[in-house]
């Protein structure tokens, strides 16, 4: 049996089990009677996450290929710095739990809210508000799945060598049909199992390049002697200025409580103790293995110093370092990172237009006005198209595929951030202040994205959240306190 093949074996091995969670989903979703009761399972999960399943869906749908694939090219271009960066996002589960987690899932349950836009919509009573939410989701998470897509046909193209379309066709077809069959059960359940795989990927691949390197320290003396600047805080040629690591404080810190691939994820635990788990192991899980994959990225360019292009860093690696039956096994690390953003992010659009838009508007919030079997077939089918939509878009795929996961991120955080975070704890939060926030913090974001103006090494995120955080206060004090409801908490 050929290399490729022994390579192949356990990555469609384990997207069989994909499907077989998902098939196991879909089987105990058909238990609920009513449309409502489907809704709730399908883009919730019947609210009913442990603390290690929920640690494990927020860490899985958080880290993507920007994390696997994008982030360690990145750091095997400029070093350390950016290993110091990427650690920026250990408090992820930590802050969105800590801050969000209880407060979001007793509000959520005294609402009925199974969507972000849900909760928005009790919030601020605004139609503008959905509106705008409904399309910012739609339009960013499009952007950013469109990278986890050209990321996973990227990786199988560098471990078996096929064409970029064939891994397209597999890793595409494959992540659109188990989120449709199975629906967010599927999804959250799949992500426990990506979380183990990239755990005990990212450990594998990093002892194999020290080890390749001949330890640690030579590792860095290699990277001194390619580039002094490897092994400094702010990189080669200062690629990684001060202020621009401030700025991912904001982008990837304190911006993750905007994600609503996160947030979501704070309405479907079971009770207080699994939020209270799901903050410890997802905290140090994800700090472990985002210091392993960066780290394996930065002293790679050590084993393999003339890649011509950073991306290349983490598949290289994997084909150069392990048999190719093991490749096959840990290559799956990568992959079950980009599939599990994705599901995710595919759910979350899927709602939007089923939940937040149709439901809504054209059945005024009546789901029972439509048969159990009807949904599930709309369900299923929104499902697929918007994943076909992306698919399609990335035949022809771009290049620097971090850069557009950081878009989509921004974006997203410009529009969630200020409408989720103050509307939780400001009583006064209005939807006058919401939707200027939303306008003036995407345009802002937009407009500085694409003019790229001097900002002294400062991301786009950092003046576009200045912007979005005044635009709600204005608006707030501008507006009629009685366009808002008190959700109180306590």
């Amino acid at each position: 049996m050929s290399d490729t093949m022994l390579t192949i074996i356990p990555v469609i091995f384990y997207l069989a089990i994909s499907f077989g969670v998902a098939l196991w989903a879909r089987k105990k979703s058909e238990s609920t009677e009513s449309s409502k009761g489907f809704i709730e399972d399908y883009f919730i999960g019947g609210r009913s996450m442990g603390g290690m399943v929920l640690a494990m869906t927020i860490i899985a749908s958080y880290t993507s290929a920007s994390s696997f694939v994008g982030g360690p090219g990145v750091a095997y271009k400029l070093g350390l710095s950016w290993v110091l960066l990427a650690m920026i996002q250990v408090p992820t589960t930590f802050l969105t739990l800590g801050i969000l987690g209880k407060r979001f899932a007793i509000m959520a349950r005294r609402t009925d809210s199974v969507t972000i836009t849900d909760f928005l919509r009790a919030r601020y009573k605004s139609d503008a508000v959905v509106i705008l939410c409904s399309v910012a989701l739609i339009v960013f998470f499009m952007a950013a799945m469109l990278a986890q897509f050209i990321g996973g046909a990227r990786l199988f193209q560098t471990v078996t060598g096929y064409p970029y379309v064939v891994g397209l066709v597999l890793f595409g077809i494959s992540v659109i049909l188990y989120t449709a069959i199975g629906g967010f059960r599927a999804v959250v359940l799949t992500d426990a199992i990506q979380g183990i795989v990239m755990v005990v990927a990212v450990v594998v691949i990093l002892l194999a390049v020290i080890n390749a390197g001949g330890g640690m320290e030579k590792c860095i003396q290699s990277l001194k002697a390619i580039d002094p600047g490897l092994i400094t805080p702010t990189g080669p040629k200062n690629a990684v200025p001060q202020p621009f690591t401030l700025s991912f404080w904001v982008l990837v810190g304190i911006g993750i409580l905007g994600l609503p691939q996160t947030t979501q994820r704070c309405m479907g635990y079971k009770d207080s103790k699994a939020m209270h788990d799901a903050m410890i192991i997802g905290t140090l899980l994800i700090g472990f293995m985002i210091l392993c994959a960066h780290l394996a990225g930065t002293l790679g360019r050590a084993i393999l110093p003339e890649l011509p292009a950073g991306d290349l860093a983490m598949p290289s690696l994997i084909v150069e370092l392990l048999s190719p039956v093991w490749a096959g096994i840990f290559i799956a690390g990568p992959l079950a990172a980009i599939m599990s953003t994705v599901d995710s992010m595919l759910l979350l659009v899927s709602a939007a237009i089923i939940k937040d838009l149709y439901i809504h508007y054209r059945l005024k919030d009546d789901a029972s006005k439509m048969t159990l079997v009807s949904l599930k077939k709309m369900s299923l089918i929104v499902t697929v198209v918007v994943g076909l939509m992306v698919f399609i878009a990335a035949i022809e795929p771009p290049d620097l595929l971090v850069w557009i996961n950081l878009f989509a991120f921004g974006g997203l955080e410009a529009a969630f951030l200020c409408p989720i975070v103050i509307g939780l704890y400001w009583d006064r939060a209005n939807s006058t202040g919401a939707i200027a926030s939303i306008v003036i913090g995407v345009g802002t974001f937009i407009v500085l994205t694409i003019m790229k103006p001097a900002m002294g090494g400062i991301h786009a995120i950092v003046p576009t959240t200045a912007a979005s955080l005044s635009a709600f206060v204005l608006g707030t004090f501008a507006g009629d306190s009685r366009s808002r409801t008190e959700l109180k908490a306590e």
